[in-house]
């Protein structure tokens, strides 16, 4: 069998002479280089057309998930894993949209490395553990809410989501529901990601065509 060929790219040296020595380990990967720049690994992966990158999210200069849209939009066949130590639902859905075929946890065991970068290569979407059991509990909304016309999101971001259509700053929203601006802000960002949306009109619009507001 083939072995698959993987660029590694995160910012933290040590991180990343761990993840180099791992592929060089693995008889089932091969190692076709490092960047520490979400920039660089775009070129790289023109250059050497690896059939997996083992992205970090959050590097100096380009993102994780920028870099990611890049190389998708770019080299389709190239497939990006993400490894990474977030876990929050924003870092998730931002990676899913901008195309990487899988998210593990920078926690994960080394062998479940190798399996995901198997798996990824091979065009399966693959997830780690806690991010597998996040996207479970998107894809099944509280019976309550069932009828909503955004089943995918929490009840907070249901009502921040009809506050935004009505017009409401995030200022306004805040005194409404007695939250802080930044609590705002974070959910905000959770519903661009969960609808997909470009912008917070590009939200609206899609509220306002649901019959919110």
């Amino acid at each position: 069998m083939t072995a698959v060929k993987v660029l590694v790219v995160d910012d933290h040296p040590v991180f990343r002479s761990g993840l180099r020595t791992l592929v060089l380990e693995s008889p089932a990967l091969e190692f076709v280089g490092e960047s520490a720049d979400g920039g660089e690994a775009v070129a790289m992966c023109r250059q050497h057309t690896p059939d997996v990158v083992l992205m970090d999210i959050r590097m100096p200069g380009t993102s994780g998930v920028e870099a990611t849209r890049r190389i998708v939009a770019d080299q389709p066949s190239v497939g990006v894993l993400m490894l990474t130590m977030l876990e929050d639902d924003t870092s998730i859905f931002a990676a899913l949209r901008a195309g990487a075929r899988g998210y593990v946890l920078k926690g994960a065991a080394p062998d479940e490395i190798i399996r995901a970068i198997v798996a990824v290569a091979a065009g399966e979407a693959l997830f780690g553990p806690v991010v597998a059991a996040k996207i479970a509990t998107f894809l099944q909304p509280d019976p309550r809410h069932r009828s909503h016309p955004f089943p995918l999101l929490s009840s907070r971001e249901r009502d921040i989501l009809e506050l935004m259509a009505r017009g409401c700053s995030n200022a306004a929203i805040a005194e409404q529901l007695v939250l802080s601006e930044k609590t705002v802000r974070n959910n905000v960002s959770n519903i661009f990601a969960k609808l997909h949306a470009t912008d917070r009109a590009d939200a609206i619009v899609q509220a306002r065509k649901a019959g919110l507001g």
